[in-house]
């Protein structure tokens, strides 16, 4: 099932950088990955938001305004960190004054409801091995 939705964004009133947690950033690549439509509807309940990550860019929408981008999170920076277990740098832009004050929560929130959708994803089709080029034995 293909779900069209659009969603306006606001003149930017701030921005600053940030890390997220690379649980949260790797389980997003992934789950990104098994998206048919190249987005994820990520509902978080606890804060009546929802969360739209794509490849570019995470949008946040209040529920009560359901077309309007209250922050975003844009210019991941994966490619700096030394493992895939060190966070990875961010810019949150702010598109509402309130949007800010709640930062460190909807990162939890984020991450709970991404868990969820994990959960509950089937995997379909056969698994194969995927063999890398290195030491002959």
């Amino acid at each position: 099932m293909i779900v069209e939705e659009t969603f306006n964004r606001p003149p930017e009133m701030s921005r600053e950088r940030r890390t997220l947690l690379a649980a949260v950033y790797n389980l997003s690549r992934v789950l990104l990955s098994r998206a048919s439509n190249g987005c994820l509807f990520v509902p978080l309940r606890g804060m009546q938001f929802l969360a739209v990550p794509d490849d570019v860019e995470f949008i946040f929408v209040d529920r009560e305004d359901r077309r309007i981008i209250e922050r975003s999170w844009q210019r991941f920076a994966p490619q700096d960190r030394a493992s895939l277990e060190d966070p990875v740098s961010y810019e949150a832009v702010y598109y509402t004054p309130a949007a800010a004050e709640i930062m460190h929560r909807v990162q939890a929130e984020f991450h709970q409801a991404l868990r969820d959708i994990g959960n509950k994803m089937t995997y379909e089709g056969p698994a194969r091995i995927v063999k890398l080029a290195g030491r002959n034995p």
